[in-house]
């Protein structure tokens, strides 16, 4: 008789786990660079210099932190709903070396200052191309699994996943076109303005496919099984993923209103991104609307209240970027504090909440349990993570319009109002209460990081076993 196949948990168990510990790394980085702006005294270093520090802690949240946790949720999905073990398990094994040998790398490599200077693209081109192998091999295991199911259905949360691993190849590749002159330097293949636009082309989609496309994978599947309810609308769901993926591509030009950028191009990523608020409320009310019958869950299970949070956060964010994109709101808010606050309500309050949310639900079951160690610690990692996010964002927001008023502001006989560094002073009390933000949210991930260790010392791996189709339920 022939034993049963399991699912291949080990690869999902070892992104999990470096899902929280980079994550701590990554926003520890963060809270120094917050504090570097508070006490400029502590850029003490060439390399601890916080123009050295910023990417760093850009990479490690987005693509350390961020990318373990959507390696991890997209290989447990892709398996539980095709009722199958994953495609070429050797390669999903080096998947997860390769991309913490990237992460290393870049560890290393920005607080040196090897950089090409470009936002969440800075690593320098023999990293670039790891990266490359390393989300190839990851396009081959995903789609080879999605492939190789055992149910006619192809379930919608594998429908953003795959969309989010084919987008995110495609920028990479194109946007990391360089010339190397050495093994620690190159140059863009493209130049002035081309570059700029293929940046940001790069750089929003990075934004709507890495932080958007995929942690909605994650929504569509960790959200209705939390909830124990079936996802509220199976119709919009499809069609939020086609509006998505239609309109994003557009967006990027936002970025770079009143540049040399030709006006009516900047005019057309205002216009897509005005349009991208429909099918991002879609997913969101579709999200949310979930818990149809179960909101009464919100009391007792901290889990569901990360991931209706996130949701919640998703939708203004949604909101927010939009209108932060037309061309007159821009001429305040751009190079203010407020687009900082802008991107860590989308990465703190949306990103990181359904990760952790998502992890929550996954560490206990790669060890054979259904709960984590405490319920009661993830009750007050949430707290805390939520007072950390609303201090920040709110106090970004606040700085931001007050720094826009300022740079703008004109005496009668047309000379500025205010220097520059008066609206540095101006910023100071709202930099303090950002820091305070961000060690409140690293302090959640260490209750998570301890709250982890409980759950799965002592207690051995467990791969589950296969089920047939008509069997079970994902």
């Amino acid at each position: 008789m022939q034993s049963q196949a399991t699912y291949n948990y080990k690869v999902v168990r070892q992104f999990a786990i470096m899902t929280v510990v980079w994550g701590i790394v990554g926003m520890l980085v963060g809270v120094i660079a917050a504090a570097q702006l508070v006490w400029p005294e502590l850029n003490f270093a060439e390399w601890f210099h916080f123009g050295r520090l910023r990417p760093l802690h850009t990479n490690a949240v987005i693509f350390a932190f961020g990318g373990c946790a959507l390696f991890a949720t997209s290989y447990y999905v892709v398996q539980r709903t095709g009722h199958t073990t994953l495609f070429a398990p050797g390669l999903a094994q080096f998947t997860f070396w390769g991309w913490q040998l990237v992460i290393v790398l870049a560890a290393i490599s920005l607080p040196l200052g090897f950089t090409q200077g470009k936002e969440y693209a800075e690593l320098e081109w023999p990293i670039d191309l790891l990266i490359a192998v390393v989300w190839v091999s990851y396009a081959i295991v995903f789609f080879g699994t999605v492939a190789k199911r055992r149910t006619s259905h192809i379930y919608v949360a594998n429908w953003f996943f795959g969309a989010f691993i084919l987008t995110v190849a495609l920028l990479h590749i194109v946007n990391s076109m360089a010339i190397p002159v050495s093994l620690t330097k190159s140059y863009s293949a493209y130049a002035g303005v081309q570059d700029a636009m293929i940046q940001w082309w790069y750089g929003h989609n990075a934004v709507g496919f890495f932080l958007t496309a995929g942690f909605l994978g994650m929504m569509y599947y960790f959200v209705p099984k939390q909830a124990e309810r079936p996802v509220y609308s199976y119709r919009l769901s499809v069609v939020h993923f086609w509006a998505l993926i239609f309109t994003y591509m557009w967006a990027g030009p936002h970025h770079l209103h009143y540049t040399a950028l030709p006006d009516w191009t900047q005019s057309v990523g205002m216009v897509f991104s005005l349009i991208l608020l429909a099918p991002s409320w879609g997913g969101m009310i579709n999200g949310i609307m979930t818990l149809s019958g179960a909101w009464h869950k919100l009391r007792t299970d901290p889990i569901l209240k990360f991931l209706i949070t996130s949701l919640s956060f998703y939708g203004m964010s949604t909101f927010e970027g939009p209108m932060m994109s037309v061309k007159t709101v821009n001429a305040l808010s751009h190079y203010t504090d407020w687009t900082v606050g802008h991107v860590h309500s989308g990465a703190l309050g949306w990103v990181a909440m359904v990760s952790i949310g998502s992890i929550y639900y996954l560490l206990p079951r790669m060890y054979g349990k259904t709960e984590m160690y405490s319920t009661k610690l993830i009750t007050t990692h949430f707290w805390v993570a939520t007072i950390g996010v609303v201090l920040y964002i709110a106090s970004m927001w606040i700085a931001g319009v007050m720094q826009g008023l300022m740079w703008r502001a004109t005496n009668p006989d047309g000379t500025l109002t205010y220097s520059f560094v008066e609206s540095v002073k101006a910023s100071y009390p709202f930099w303090s209460i950002r820091l305070l933000g961000g060690v409140l949210f690293l302090g959640g991930m260490l209750i998570m990081f301890y709250n982890m260790l409980k759950t799965i010392s002592g207690h051995q791996a467990y791969d589950a076993p296969v089920v047939a189709p008509a069997a079970a339920h994902a």
